[in-house]
């Protein structure tokens, strides 16, 4: 790389700036490398570099014209086979079959068009991402410019609340803080230092970068741009986002299956139906139609609707569930998910910050309660009672009060505390108030007199207050190594005595290994006049040491348990350090130490490795993008299906890939949202597990869908085969038999759409990815139900021929007994193989009784409404007739019954 000179010298090509390591070079030479200087570029260079390098924001995304992406949800084989038979119907003169036919395809291509444009619309959240503004240094002068005008070399400057405009290397920095969060998922503010880092470090450790659309918490700072746009990290995300190619659902990969064979079977059936009757001498055209009536028995038209209702209902209960469901198939998934990725921080855990240990020179104190709320206790550790008499702890209170730029607040009852300001230093506030101290009281009787605020590279900070005499205090507070480093002595019961370095060390050592997050806290006396310089900052006295850690939901462990019990592994995956997150894995239950990874372990690893370590590792610490979406990928090839959760947009390419990508609703940036299909309102991980649990029910419910609709096509199919093969007249019409299809499926399927979920739905293993959506025992019992429906349909049908009815009235009777059939039979479907005699099953689902009471009124139109006997050419029917009907349902109900308890009994079947 070429150096250059003053603002007009020549800069690199894009291709060579992306691959320097910026954050290891010293801010010198960062400036020479990119042809700029701390005045910044002339404008007429930024002009040149804005030709050449293009504007500072990310590409529009390609779209797909409105007319092709609605074609696009035509393409399925069932769609294909039922357009077919609604284009011969209308051919033949059937408008009504065919456009029944027509609307049922139509609707389920407009809910499919509707749910297109995920991606684009994730990509339109990271372009929100960008700052619209920036102020920058050119020819010396600072201007506000639109950030789409910056470019590689421009001095940009920043100030509290602002959002950075584009990836920076820090010239320059005074007490800066940033928000990373959408970039690391971490929320607690990152101390920025303009000091050279080592390579390859992750995101969150790379301290003298700041990275386009993270936040300025506090401080000021100067850094030039090193890239731009689609170059940044954020940029960098969205070229991963549009490669990412989403996985279709479990379900419409098993539909797609059964469509298939379905398909085969139908075509076959209507094939066989016309050979046999040709061969038979029935003319060629009444064999057609025949062949088109028995497509029309076979094929469930209303199963796409009926399996469009079932996930919507689903949606609806996950809503209450706070689980929002941005597409419908989703819902299913969930039912299929393996392996549960989630994050760490909000998740797992509060995101509120706690101090939790506090040790000074007379032992270790446990700090009771979670959270900002004041209350909770402070008991000696392996003592149990209250720490009295220990002044240090005294003293470390008013440090912990003092020393501190946070804000809590308390005033609003029955509303949540507000915080202001860094969650650590809000956790000292607590830890006081819980203490019986009043931060506000002590503030107003101590004021401050100076400030050293925190700086990156002291890692502490330092303030002066009167001590209520004519002296004053100076209080500190930052990382234990560097404060002992400025201790002579420690507070002790007995008063000050040498400082014991070793002893606090292990102390340290030992919280750390907890996962705490650790502060020291140190004082000395000093003049009310004193300026705080930090070459004389020595001789304090050690007060002691507090562990903060971000504490598990009490939810948290219990979900993660069921999720065990319900065959689902779970692994955490969170860009905090590895021993704050195997802290909070073991109070959940998630891994141990043997079985943590870090982003820089992971990096090293080749795709089998990988494969190989994520089957045995349950926490990824200080992830990266690619590393994330690299484990979904592992998991996926080693055949499970992936729930992954994320509120950043490091996490959107991971989120887009997973089976199931799940976004924080109060956290989460509005891409990691467009990326996901499913977005918690509440954020907790338990949340994910009952939406699990209603994912399952759904499943159950599609499935106890098709084992009721799959018999009433088989045995319509049956009887007009049998009818042809036996030389005889069709018991129904095609027209009565698409008016059975369609009416149970919109009362009496959809009834099993609100079914609750079985007793023991969250201890059963997931269904296996690539398991059909029938097992052979229900294929089986279809076509055991379907031989039934024949049977009874046709024992009707002949009885009321042998009695002299004609055929109009045999067919009304041998219609009304086979939906009599389906109207029993709904209550023998509610349960795989569980009795549905008693009060659970036949009084559990309320909205079966209202289908079963809704069909009774429509067969009596169907039967007895002259314009529906017209249409239908169908005749009233006497008592003995209906008695006939409704006792062929009730035969087949029992005869279920007994299939399911020889099932129960000599089989041991329990599940589908």
């Amino acid at each position: 790389m070429s150096p250059g000179g003053d603002g007009g010298a020549a800069v690199p090509p894009r291709e060579e700036i992306e691959a320097v390591a910026w954050e290891a070079l010293p801010a010198g030479e960062v400036l020479r490398a990119l042809g700029s200087r701390p005045q910044g570029l002339d404008p007429e260079e930024a002009r040149r570099r804005l030709e050449r390098f293009g504007p500072n924001r990310l590409p529009e995304p390609a779209r797909r014209p409105a007319w092709r992406r609605f074609l696009a949800q035509f393409r399925n084989l069932l769609i294909y086979v039922l357009l077919a038979a609604g284009a011969v119907t209308a051919a033949l003169g059937h408008w009504l079959d065919s456009g029944v036919i027509l609307g049922v395809v139509l609707l389920n291509a407009f809910i499919g068009f509707v749910q297109e444009g995920r991606a684009e619309r994730a990509l339109e959240g990271l372009r929100r991402m960008l700052s619209p503004r920036a102020v920058v240094r050119r020819g010396g002068r600072a201007r506000t410019v639109p950030a789409e005008e910056l470019v590689v070399g421009d001095v940009v400057l920043l100030a509290a609340g602002d959002r950075v405009p584009a990836d920076l290397r820090l010239l320059r920095a005074h007490e800066l803080a940033m928000d990373e969060s959408l970039l690391t998922g971490e929320s607690v503010p990152v101390p920025k230092d303009p000091s050279p880092v080592a390579t390859g470090l992750p995101v969150a450790e790379r301290r003298p970068m700041a990275f386009s659309g993270t936040l300025v918490v506090r401080g000021q700072a100067e850094g030039v741009v090193v890239a731009t746009g689609e170059a940044t990290e954020v940029g960098r995300i969205g070229r991963l986002l549009r490669e990412v190619r989403p996985l279709a659902t479990p379900l419409v990969a098993q539909m797609e299956r059964f469509a298939r064979t379905l398909t085969v079977v139908v075509l076959a059936l209507a094939a066989a139906t016309f050979a046999v009757g040709g061969l038979r001498g029935f003319p060629w055209a009444e064999m057609f139609l025949a062949s088109v009536g028995l497509a029309v028995a076979a094929i469930p038209e209303g199963l796409p609707a009926i399996l469009t209702i079932a996930l919507a209902v689903g949606v609806q209960r996950m809503a209450r569930r706070h689980a929002v469901i941005r597409r419908l198939p989703a819902v299913e998934t969930l039912g299929a998910v393996t392996v549960i990725c989630t994050d760490k921080t909000g998740t797992l855990t509060r995101n509120e910050m706690t101090v939790t240990a506090v040790v000074t020179a007379a032992g270790r104190v446990r700090v009771e309660g979670v959270g900002y709320e004041p209350r909770g206790r402070l008991l000696r550790e392996g003592g149990g009672g209250p720490p009295e008499g220990d002044p240090a702890l005294e003293d470390l209170l008013e440090a912990a009060v003092l020393c501190n730029d946070a804000e809590v607040s308390w005033d609003a009852p029955g509303e949540a505390p507000r915080v202001t300001g860094d969650p650590l230093e809000a956790a000292l506030l607590v830890l006081a108030a819980k203490a019986g101290r009043e931060p506000a009281r002590l503030r107003q009787a101590r004021p401050r007199l100076a400030a050293l605020p925190f700086d990156a590279r002291r890692r502490y900070m330092a303030t002066l207050h009167p001590d209520g005499g004519e002296g004053a205090t100076l209080y500190l507070k930052g990382a234990p190594e560097r404060v002992f480093d400025l201790c002579r002595t420690e507070r002790a019961p007995g008063g000050p005595r040498p400082l014991r370095r070793e002893r606090w060390e292990a102390a340290a050592r030992e919280l750390a290994g907890q996962g705490l997050r650790l502060l020291a806290l140190a004082r000395r006396p000093a003049r009310p006049e004193e300026a705080l310089d930090p070459e004389a900052l020595g001789a304090l006295e050690l007060l002691g040491l507090v562990g903060v850690i971000d504490p598990p939901r009490p939810e948290a462990a219990p979900a993660v348990a069921r999720c065990r019990e319900a065959g689902i592994a779970v692994k955490m995956v969170t860009g905090d350090h590895a021993l704050t997150a195997e802290a909070v894995g073991r109070e959940l239950g998630i891994g141990d130490a043997r079985s943590t990874l870090t982003g820089q372990e992971l990096e090293g690893l080749g795709p089998e490795a990988l494969r190989e370590a994520v089957a045995g590792a349950s926490i990824f610490a200080r992830t990266s993008p690619e590393q994330k979406l690299r484990l979904v990928e592992a998991l996926q090839e080693r055949g499970e299906v992936v729930a992954m959760t994320g509120d950043g947009v490091n996490d959107a390419p991971a989120l887009r890939r997973a089976d199931i990508g799940i976004a924080m609703g109060r956290k989460g940036s509005d891409a990691a949202r467009e990326a996901a299909e499913m977005v918690l309102t509440d954020d907790h991980f338990a949340t994910i597990v009952r939406a699990v649990e209603e994912g399952r029910t759904v499943y159950d419910n599609i499935r106890k869908s098709l084992l009721y609709i799959l018999p009433t096509n088989g045995g319509e199919s049956l009887m007009v085969l049998g009818a042809v093969a036996f030389g005889q007249v069709l018991p129904v019409t095609a027209l009565q038999i698409l008016w059975i299809n369609m009416v149970t499926t919109v009362t009496l399927a959809l009834a099993l759409a609100f079914e609750p979920a079985e007793p023991d739905i969250m201890r059963r293993p997931p269904p296996p990815p690539r398991e059909a959506l029938l097992s052979p025992y229900l294929l089986w019992r279809i076509l055991f139900v379907s031989a039934l429906m024949v049977a009874a349909g046709y024992g009707v049908f002949l009885w009321c021929l042998d009695r002299g009815l004609d055929l109009e009235e045999a067919r009304t009777a041998t219609v009304n007994a086979l939906v009599a059939c389906e109207a029993f039979y709904l209550f023998n479907a509610r349960f795989f193989f569980r009795p549905a005699l008693g009060r659970e099953g036949l009084l559990g689902n309320g909205v079966a009784w209202l289908a079963v009471g809704a069909l009774l009124l429509v067969q009596l139109a169907f039967t007895h409404a002259p314009p529906l006997q017209a249409l239908f050419r169908t005749t009233g029917l006497d008592g003995t007739t209906w008695a006939l009907a409704a006792a062929a349902g009730a035969a087949l109900f029992l005869a279920v019954e007994l299939e399911k308890a020889l099932a129960r009994r000599w089989l041991g079947r329990t599940v589908a």
